[in-house]
């Protein structure tokens, strides 16, 4: 195969996190202008559409609480929450060893080699560092002039360079690039829809952002391409050369409807996920600060 080793080397285990640097932050953080922060997560709970198998479930407990009991003198009660979910619900950073292609993921790791039923040995999401730079919004609802980009809609090389043209705006190494299509709109009014299909990038796109050298990309939608394929009949191929093949990170759900309100296109981007060993994926909610 013509895709690994790593152009990180061959036991490189975080992709394009490898850009990441101090000089970076010191660059992201002069955008901040006004100091207002934007939650890019949106909530989670069991009516949240997600993808296929997945579910998630919050539980509160009160342990040795029952039939009103408390602890000490100053009668001491607490809330526990017990959480039975996927870690793929909601806004979420799907790590390069996450998606793979024939059992081979991110520079030549076999699942055979380093999957085992507690999670993986090898590109676990505790290994990336906290994900800070600069970070942009496209906004293609206003590209496309619908409140919604329709299903299945492939964005171009052409259409994102539009954008950035409109937007005044220009990609730069190890930046996160955000695409905003409206898609959230459609939870809790037409969840089947919104799993059925989605508007996002195409392999050309794909191609072209890579070889920008940024760091993530992503968006309001469940899995940050155009699906289904609308040139042949392959599952998530973009994901398949994001991923594995340049070792990108992938950020799904993202909701960037208050930046666009506020027409902001660049910003400071923070992440530091939960570092949960062994995890391919995690939910998180970065934050956009202006």
């Amino acid at each position: 195969m013509d895709w690994f080793p790593s152009a990180y080397g061959a036991k490189d285990e975080i992709g394009t996190a490898n850009l990441l640097s101090p000089e970076l932050v010191l660059q992201a953080v002069k955008l901040v202008k006004t100091g207002k922060t934007y939650p890019l997560a949106v909530p989670v709970d069991k009516n949240l559409p997600a993808f296929r198998h997945r579910s998630f479930n919050l539980y509160n407990i009160q342990p040795g609480e029952q039939a009103g009991k408390t602890m000490g003198p100053n009668k001491f009660s607490f809330n526990d929450e017990l959480v039975n979910g996927w870690t793929g619900v909601g806004t979420q950073l799907n790590g390069i060893g996450h998606i793979g292609i024939d059992n081979v993921y991110y520079n030549g790791n076999k699942a055979t080699d380093f999957v085992t039923v507690e999670g993986v040995n090898k590109l676990g999401i505790e290994k990336v560092p906290p994900i800070v730079t600069r970070g942009l919004v496209l906004d293609m609802t206003e590209h496309y002039g619908k409140p919604i980009v329709p299903g299945g809609t492939e964005f171009t090389i052409a259409d994102i360079k539009a954008v950035l043209k409109k937007q005044g705006l220009a990609i730069r190494k190890g930046d996160v690039v955000l695409f905003n299509t409206g898609w959230l709109e459609l939870i809790g009014k037409d969840n089947k829809q919104f799993l059925e299909t989605e508007p996002g990038i195409g392999m050309e796109a794909a191609k072209w952002l890579a070889d920008q050298s940024i760091v993530a990309f992503g968006g309001d939608t469940w899995a940050s391409e155009v699906y289904p394929n609308p040139k042949s009949d392959e599952e998530f191929p973009i994901n398949q050369y994001m991923l594995a093949k340049r070792g990108i990170y992938n950020l799904e759900l993202i909701d960037s409807r208050a930046l666009v309100q506020d027409k902001v296109w660049e910003f400071l981007f923070v992440l530091g996920q939960p570092l949960y060993k062994g995890s391919t994926q995690v939910n998180i909610n970065p934050v956009a600060i202006h």
